[in-house]
């Protein structure tokens, strides 16, 4: 020990008077030699105590793996695994969250049950749905994203953040073209939105698929098409789509919550006209288009050759619906079908293929019998559109404002063809401009019906006993004047009518004749009278043949679905209320 002393005092010396580094290194392995002696034979001793606690000291790096990480380390890799742990959590979700459908070609099918948008209300919050619709609108605000799901008429407000769903998903929802179709799957949350028709809840999204993709340019966008007529055009910078423009694009046209709202409203109309009739015991029937020959006569029918033999399109189902009614048993028969009028005509009223809301019906004593069922039904199509298509006339009226339709609820008002000229007189409408016996030009249809509309307080009338000269062949002469020797022919009247809505005709009809020797008698006169018009005997023999065997006495008319659409609604064109119009200059789509 006092040579390990000794020796450990030389090296301090050494160091301090900075002697050379090779002398100090080998007095240094000296006194290092002395320290492995002393623990060689005294383990216990002090020196060798002290010496092996540097040792460990010394040595503890080396250690260190056994150890493991400092609690720095271990905290820094904790926060690495935890934020790799979130990425790999971020990409398995995504898979799951939010992505495209591959194309759906009905390869499987799973338990998944969808919630229409109508129905989402209070009642359903907190429930977890899945909903398909399209999207109208989508906007991000900060770590937000807003989408708007429409589904024909409604709509309602969906919202992702990027803390409960991911930053992945919200980018892909803001990405979203408009008009894709989507799948989601939401959590529904009770939410004040007014801009959409579900404005009591919202849609927390969970995970966004797309069905089916959308360009990202449009030929025209949503909005612009449901701006409102009248006022788009004062607004400063607003665009809007004219009609040419939506016909040429019908299908995204269609999707415009007004056009929805029309062709609901034109669904409504057709389905009540069969309803009604079909309470009453009327048959629905469905009789040919293609014919041998045209069913009223005249230029307007569209020829065309059938297997190398001369046929037309149907111009109504007159004929046949009349030989169903009064012929064939039936007694009273509708038919709801296509109608084709080869007019070359471009007025915002006229159609060449239109669809006809047509009835025939015996009758026992009287045609009014017919005018009265046709009043009926009329009051009871406006009642059931006021009643059940509330919030589609709204919608309609936001785009498209117009007044509300009035009509007589108790009964139609019904003038003569006498009356309705007196009317006339009375507006300043003088011979000239309308004769006695002639039929009434559209301008004096629009004005009789201001007349009315302001002398009796309805955009609904019927006017009946039209001169015969300008009636079908098929028309039952009015017994007081046909048969009165003194009344000269081109005085003769019918017993026929029209129906008016705000000034324009929807029906015709009449009662017609079903005894075989008079029917042949104005076959032959109306063929053969100029300016009259008429099928030849032989084009329709099939016709008059069914009328040798005993036929009801019996009436009809013919309504034009779409004008009936488009008057209720006071719309300034035809085409509106066609899915895909027909006229002069459009075949396509």
């Amino acid at each position: 020990a006092t040579k390990i002393g000794a020796q450990g005092t030389k090296v301090k010396e050494l160091k301090e008077k900075k002697a050379d580094k090779a002398e100090v290194e080998a007095e240094v392995a000296k006194l290092l030699a002395l320290k492995q002696e002393l623990t060689a034979l005294d383990p216990s001793h002090a020196l060798a105590v002290q010496d092996k606690k540097k040792k460990k000291k010394e040595t503890k790096p080396k250690e260190a793996p056994k150890q493991g990480p400092s609690k720095k380390e271990l905290r820094m890799q904790e926060r690495a695994k935890k934020a790799q742990d979130a990425e790999e959590k971020t990409k398995q979700d995504g898979a799951d969250a939010f992505g495209d459908y591959e194309v759906v070609m009905s390869k499987d099918m799973t338990s998944r049950v969808y919630t229409e948008v109508r129905d989402l209300d209070e009642t359903k919050v907190g429930q977890k749905v899945w909903v398909r619709a399209r999207t109208h609108a989508t906007r991000g605000k900060g770590s937000l994203v807003f989408l708007v799901a429409r589904q024909g008429l409604q709509t309602v407000q969906c919202v992702a953040s990027a803390e409960a769903c991911g930053k992945p998903l919200v980018a892909y929802v803001q990405k979203l073209s408009l008009e894709t179709i989507v799948d989601v799957e939401a959590t529904v949350a009770k939410a004040e939105v007014s801009s959409c028709t579900q404005n009591s809840v919202e849609l927390a999204m969970s995970k966004v698929f797309a069905v089916s993709k959308a360009l990202p340019d449009l030929p025209f966008q949503i909005a612009d098409a449901s701006r409102n007529e009248n006022t788009a055009a004062k607004e400063e910078g607003a665009i809007t789509v004219g009609l040419d423009t939506r016909l040429n694009h019908r299908v995204i046209d269609l999707r415009t919550p007004a056009s929805q709202a029309i062709m609901r409203i034109k669904s409504k109309i057709a389905l009540t006209f069969a309803t009604f009739l079909d309470a009453k015991g009327f048959v629905g029937v469905q009789s040919p288009k293609l014919l041998g020959g045209s069913s009223e006569g005249g230029s307007s029918v569209f020829s065309l050759q059938y297997f190398g033999k001369p046929a037309c399109l149907a111009q109504s189902p007159q004929l046949y619906k009349q030989m169903l009614a009064a012929c064939s048993g039936f007694e009273k028969v509708y038919e709801i079908g296509p109608v084709f009028r080869a007019e070359d005509s471009n007025t915002r009223r006229h159609l060449c293929e239109f669809t006809g809301l047509d009835l025939e019906m015996a009758i026992v004593e009287h045609y009014y019998e017919v005018l009265d069922l046709f009043g009926k039904l009329m009051a009871h199509i406006f009642h059931t559109i006021e009643t059940e298509c509330a919030s589609e006339l709204e919608i309609v009226s936001q785009v498209y404002p117009f007044e509300p339709f009035k009509y007589l609820k108790q009964a139609p008002l019904r003038l003569s063809f006498a009356e309705g000229i007196a009317l006339l007189r009375q507006a300043g409408v003088d011979e000239e401009k309308q004769g006695d016996f002639d039929d009434l030009s559209t301008e004096n249809e629009k004005l009789l019906g201001d007349v009315v509309a302001s002398k009796f307080q309805t955009d609904f009338f019927m006017m009946d006993k039209y001169p015969l000269s300008i009636r079908p062949f098929y028309t039952m002469p009015d017994p007081d004047t046909f048969l009165d020797p003194k009344c000269p022919p081109h005085q003769h009247l019918s017993n026929s009518f029209d129906m008016f809505m705000r000034g324009q005709e929807i029906t015709s009809g009449a009662q017609r004749i079903h005894d075989h020797k008079l029917l042949t008698e104005r076959v032959l006169h109306c063929h053969n009278s100029p300016g009259h018009g008429g099928p030849a005997p032989e084009s329709i023999q099939s016709y008059l043949d069914a009328f040798k065997y005993g036929a009801h006495p019996h009436g009809g008319g013919g309504i034009g679905l779409e004008r009936v659409c488009m008057l209720y609604l006071n719309l300034s064109n035809i085409r509106k209320v066609s899915l895909f119009p027909r006229d002069p200059s459009r075949l396509a789509p």
